[in-house]
Formats: structure tokens, C-alpha cells, sequence
């Protein structure tokens, strides 16, 4: 599975609730499958999807909220990971589709085939889950429909030639829109 097909699988079985994406891909593939006013594309901010995820969860405690992140962000940002482990927002459900490299500038090799970021997160007071495949993928959605957070997904993904189309919105209307809800 690469990272679109995870996106395509994860926006299909959450609806409407609310996103916040990483920028680089993961926002370009999720504006381009599904996009809607419930979703926050990071724009230029490398490793804030997850800070950005917390404080819109925090403001929000009655909604779920999900943070779409690859392994190159959330490597730029492990301190968050600490506040959100100490924090622990209930609603806040974490996905860090890793593909060992920093694809959208690039491809330059991310660290994260040795360092465990699934480690990292269990050591910081989250509940962790990993999927290998699409199958273990779809399981884990099902299992924490009844679980509380702060949960933290990695899910393993191939590298992928297809990049899509930039996000045509600007900044400011991601936010207004987001915030209009």
C-alpha cells in the first residue's frame, strides 16, 4: 500500500470528522481525494501537523480529531509527541504513514528504519498500533472506534512515483473554511 492508497482507505472509513494534514503529499493527496471544509492542510510548516492536531483537540474535546503525518514530519517534531503524552486528548488519533524517506523533497532516507517512532510514542503515554498491509490497516480502524486517546497509528507504505497536484487553496481560506465549520 503506498500513501495515497492509505489516505483513500482512512478518509472512506472516518467521514467527515476532522483532519489535519501534513504538508508536502499527504496534504496534495488528501486535497485531491477528499477534500473538504473539515480538513486543515498544512502548508510550508514541516513537523506541526501534530502540535497543530493537539490544540484544535484540546479546543474541540467532543470531536475526533485526526492528524495525517508522514515519518519525516513528526521526526521534526518528537517534542509534541511528549506534550501529547502528557496532555492526553481522548480524541486525538495520530497517523504516521512512514515510508522511510522524506518523499515530497526528494526522497532523502529518514531514520525512522532504525529509530522506532512506534517506540517513541509508546514511551510517551500513547497507545500505539502498526500496520504492515492494508488488512492489519483496516483492523486497527475498526479496534479504535471504541478506544479513547491519545492513539498513535504508524502505518508502513511503499514510496510511490504518483505525486498529485499542489493544494490550490491559499492559507488563509484553509482557515477560514476550517474554522467557519
Amino acid at each position: 500500500m503506498n500513501r495515497k492508497e492509505a489516505i483513500e482507505l482512512i478518509t472512506r472509513k472516518i467521514g467527515n470528522e476532522l483532519i489535519i494534514s501534513a504538508n508536502g503529499y499527504i496534504s496534495r493527496d488528501l486535497f485531491s481525494i477528499n477534500d473538504k471544509t473539515t480538513n486543515f492542510y498544512m502548508i510550508g510548516s514541516m513537523g506541526l501537523a501534530s502540535s497543530i492536531g493537539l490544540g484544535i483537540a484540546i479546543k474541540n474535546p467532543k470531536k475526533r480529531i485526526y492528524v495525517f503525518d508522514g515519518d519525516g514530519n513528526i521526526l521534526m517534531n518528537l517534542g509534541s509527541l511528549t506534550t501529547i503524552g502528557t496532555l492526553k486528548p481522548k480524541n486525538l488519533i495520530h497517523l504516521v504513514f512512514d515510508n522511510g524517506s522524506h518523499e515530497s523533497t526528494g526522497g532523502q532516507p529518514t531514520c525512522s528504519n532504525s529509530i522506532s517512532i512506534a517506540k517513541i510514542a509508546k514511551a510517551a503515554n500513547l497507545k500505539v498500533f502498526q500496520a504492515e498491509n492494508e488488512s492489519q490497516f483496516e483492523k486497527i480502524l475498526v479496534k479504535i472506534k471504541k478506544l479513547l486517546g491519545p492513539i498513535m497509528i504508524v502505518v508502513k507504505i511503499k514510496n510511490s512515483k504518483e505525486a498529485s497536484g499542489r493544494v490550490s487553496l491559499k492559507p488563509l481560506d484553509i482557515k477560514k473554511r476550517f474554522t467557519s465549520k
